[in-house]
């Protein structure tokens, strides 16, 4: 017989409690305990033995290392995040805000990898499957061994699983799903937490890949408990601008990969195309000879990507000066303004400040420091930068400019788009030869690289 049983989680952490608190005592966080009513069942024969292996516990100096299978999964930015390609048997969360492109990216990679030979089932929760043909239309992605299933009951899918054996797993979304022993609501923890689970179990004992696609939160956080970035191997985020057609896939965990490469698709009306020249693309409407714009190397990952850096300082009418950016760190962006005032004589507060990174892009280590100077400084000065250079390095309180990493690689895509300068940090120069046709300038501090860049 069942047995009812009410309980309290949280929502950030999944701690759980038999009664309400305000402040969760897993992760500190107030009012985020929410009440779950669970049915409790007897476990089906045999499920208990699927997790049990009779494996013992070796030295680790006995185990053979070795690379990870993988497959290709026909788009190269996909295979860049995930570190070459999909493994067999993982498991994988998407999130990203609605409409971004997730369905898209994640059909378009199951018509590739149909293509293959391997069959792909498509589990859609939200759309019915003449909806989800309709796009595959669009895409032109039609193959016989690509499976569509519109469902959202955990029992019916897993005997879909059985009937068609696929090599790769969609479920889209795995906020819709729900399994029938669980009285709680789909999307609830206790649902999401516990489909996840039978997910991973299937993905592990079949070798399955498996790809969960998760709701966000309008703080741009995947909804449900934190567990659920435990429990997947990777998760991934699809980024963009509403306003823009580019779109970043981003992996913020990875156990067969890095986590700093990134992808950039370009959404268009027959789906989402590669971007294999990043820099180009960014820098295609770069206006030349004006004030306040720079151009800046910055590294994703193993990836350098050049992008413009665009300022704009100008009186204000407000009590206190206002400071905007688009793309680029505030709080960077006041450290940056507060060492131009205080070591180069530049009096900001009675001038608004707006930065801005061109194309949705945005930039988030520090080597972006040193063009934000610049560029703020072009234009407060409303004198032009030279149209043909590149500018990176962090800059210091003290208003020195301090090393980055990587600097050969951004001096060489540089030069492969044809600019003709490079205003660096000298500490960066050492140990390797930069490429003919190209001149570096080393600066140590921000007045040396202001001088360089603006006289």
């Amino acid at each position: 017989m069942a047995k009812v049983k009410t309980k309290f989680a949280c929502t950030q952490c999944g701690t759980e409690s038999p009664k309400w608190m305000g402040k969760c005592p897993g992760c500190n966080e107030w009012n985020t305990m929410v009440e779950e009513t669970e049915t409790q069942i007897k476990a089906p024969v045999g499920r208990g033995e699927l997790l049990r292996t009779k494996e013992k516990a070796r030295a680790i100096i006995d185990i053979e290392s070795g690379k990870e299978p993988r497959v290709s999964t026909g788009l190269s930015e996909l295979n860049r995040v995930l570190g070459g390609g999909l493994v067999p048997g993982s498991l994988l969360l998407v999130g990203g805000d609605p409409g971004i492109g997730k369905s898209t990216l994640l059909l378009q990679a199951s018509y590739s990898l149909s293509t293959q030979g391997l069959k792909v089932l498509y589990v859609s929760g939200e759309e019915s499957v003449r909806q989800t043909k309709l796009r595959a239309d669009r895409l032109g992605a039609l193959n016989d061994r690509l499976f569509v299933l519109c469902e959202t009951n955990l029992e019916v899918i897993e005997e879909a699983i059985t009937e068609v054996e696929p090599d790769f797993l969609v479920i889209d979304s795995i906020q819709t799903v729900y399994r029938p022993e669980v009285a709680s609501a789909p999307g609830s923890v206790a649902q999401v937490r516990e489909c996840t689970a039978h997910f991973m179990r299937i993905s592990k004992i079949n070798g399955v890949a498996t790809v969960l696609v998760g709701h966000v939160t309008k703080e741009g956080a995947i909804a449900g408990p934190r567990l659920l970035e435990h429990m997947v191997d990777c998760v991934l985020y699809f980024e963009g601008e509403r306003h823009h057609t580019y779109r970043i896939l981003r992996a913020v965990k990875n156990r067969f990969g890095s986590t700093n490469e990134i992808g950039i698709f370009d959404m268009t009306e027959d789906g989402l195309r590669e971007v294999t020249n990043p820099s180009e693309l960014f820098l295609s409407e770069r206006p030349l000879g004006v004030s306040g714009s720079t151009v800046v190397a910055s590294m994703e990952g193993t990836r350098p990507v050049l992008v413009e850096l665009q300022a704009l300082v100008a009186p204000t009418h407000f009590p206190s000066p206002r400071r905007m950016s688009s793309g680029f760190d505030h709080h960077r962006m006041s450290l940056v303004i507060a060492v131009l005032e205080k070591r180069m004589g530049m009096f900001f507060q009675t001038q608004d400040a707006y930065l801005n990174v061109a194309g949705g892009v945005k930039l988030d280590e520090p080597a972006a420091d040193l063009a934000a100077a610049v560029s703020l400084a072009s234009s407060f000065k409303d004198s032009a930068t030279k149209p043909f250079d590149v500018i990176f390095g962090e800059v210091g309180l003290t208003g020195e400019v301090r090393a980055v990493s990587r600097a050969e690689q951004r001096v060489r895509e540089a030069h492969k788009l044809g600019f003709k300068r490079v205003i660096m940090p000298e500490q960066s120069m050492k140990g390797w030869q930069p490429p003919q046709g190209i001149s570096i300038i080393g600066v140590r501090t921000v007045a040396e690289a202001l001088k360089a860049a603006l006289e």
